[in-house]
């Protein structure tokens, strides 16, 4: 894909980190979010304030990460990037330093399946070990944590996760901030009861089964 096709991808990353930022997943600049397409990735710049993001703020890099358009520096953190990207079946990837997260992180090593909605993320969530912003360790640490999920945390740091698409992986960033909440919340009572595996394979027997998460037209035979 050529680097003017591109445009349409900076702008809508530069409307999800807006929307991140009113979400209250993001304060000023800490966090970044990518999109690949093809052979290139379109990411935030190093130093861009989410609230007011615009799409001038996005860099495109290709997978070596050499800058082929625009003109500010790509965030700190491309390697973890596309480190994801060579090695995942992502095609876009939000991190945020959201407040749940960072809180839950800095405490266990693990969130458990506390909620059947956790299993579009893989199930329980991992907490990366910690390590320096923008070093191979924190991306080695982070790709380790997300072995066969697609969200993770990162101790006293934040979360990431990663989808197939710009809109899901928003969205999935939205859920682990909830799930990570909803944990907090139960933990201040007492143990959070965690699914059981045949718990979680039952849930995924029914969305299957049922198409749940889908609106779904009623038959006509129905409503008679």
């Amino acid at each position: 894909m050529s680097v003017t096709t591109m445009a349409a991808e900076r702008a809508r990353i530069a409307e999800s980190c807006r929307r991140l930022a009113g979400a209250g997943l993001v304060i000023g600049t800490a966090g970044n979010v990518s999109v690949r397409v093809g052979e290139l990735v379109a990411i935030t710049a190093t130093g861009a304030a989410f609230e007011g993001l615009t799409e001038d703020q996005v860099t495109v890099v290709n997978l070596r990460g050499d800058v082929v358009d625009g003109d500010l520096a790509p965030t700190s953190e491309l390697e973890l990037h596309l480190g994801l990207y060579r090695n995942c079946n992502a095609g876009a990837i939000v991190h945020t330093h959201a407040p749940m997260a960072v809180a839950v992180g800095s405490v266990i090593d693990e969130i458990p399946c506390v909620h059947y909605s956790m299993l579009s993320l893989g199930g329980s969530v991992r907490v990366a070990p910690y390590a320096t912003f923008g070093t191979q360790q924190l991306a080695d640490n982070v790709h380790a944590a997300l072995a066969d999920r697609s969200a993770a945390l990162m101790a006293n740091h934040g979360a990431i996760n990663y989808a197939s698409d710009l809109d899901h992986a928003v969205e999935s960033a939205l859920l682990l901030e909830w799930a990570c909440t909803a944990y907090w919340r139960a933990a201040a009572i007492g143990k959070p009861r965690a699914l059981t595996p045949e718990d979680q394979a039952a849930v995924i027997a029914a969305v299957i089964e049922r198409r749940y998460g889908t609106t779904q037209s009623i038959e006509a035979e129905e409503v008679r």
